[in-house]
């Protein structure tokens, strides 16, 4: 299944706003999703997560989501490494799976 167009967050507060102003006109949500080649669902999703944003706000959420998924990366990575030094300071070496690794290489 292929999927439709990429939209940065400016776009699609620009097509929310047009959308908007062509309910208020009179046309159904229907009719101004086809105009702006987008499904309704889609425009839902839109409305319910960028609704009454301006422009620099959603540019903002975006940059602070991919921080917040670049952050919990870290965290689990640093998570991680905390574990497999804890099972080595404690002497239980084969717990280890880098060792591990290491040692089925080895032999």
């Amino acid at each position: 299944m292929a999927r439709g167009k990429r939209y940065q967050p400016e776009q699609v507060v620009n097509l929310l706003r047009q959308i908007e102003v062509a309910i208020a006109n009179g046309k159904t949500t229907a009719q101004t999703c086809k105009e702006a080649e987008i499904v309704e669902q889609t425009y839902f999703r839109w409305r319910k997560e960028y609704g009454g944003l301006q422009i620099d706000q959603a540019k903002r959420l975006k940059e602070l989501e991919q921080e917040n998924a670049k952050l919990k990366r870290l965290v689990a990575n640093l998570s991680l490494d905390n574990l497999v030094l804890k099972d080595i300071a404690s002497g239980n070496v084969w717990s280890a799976p880098f060792l591990q690794a290491q040692f089925a290489f080895d032999t």
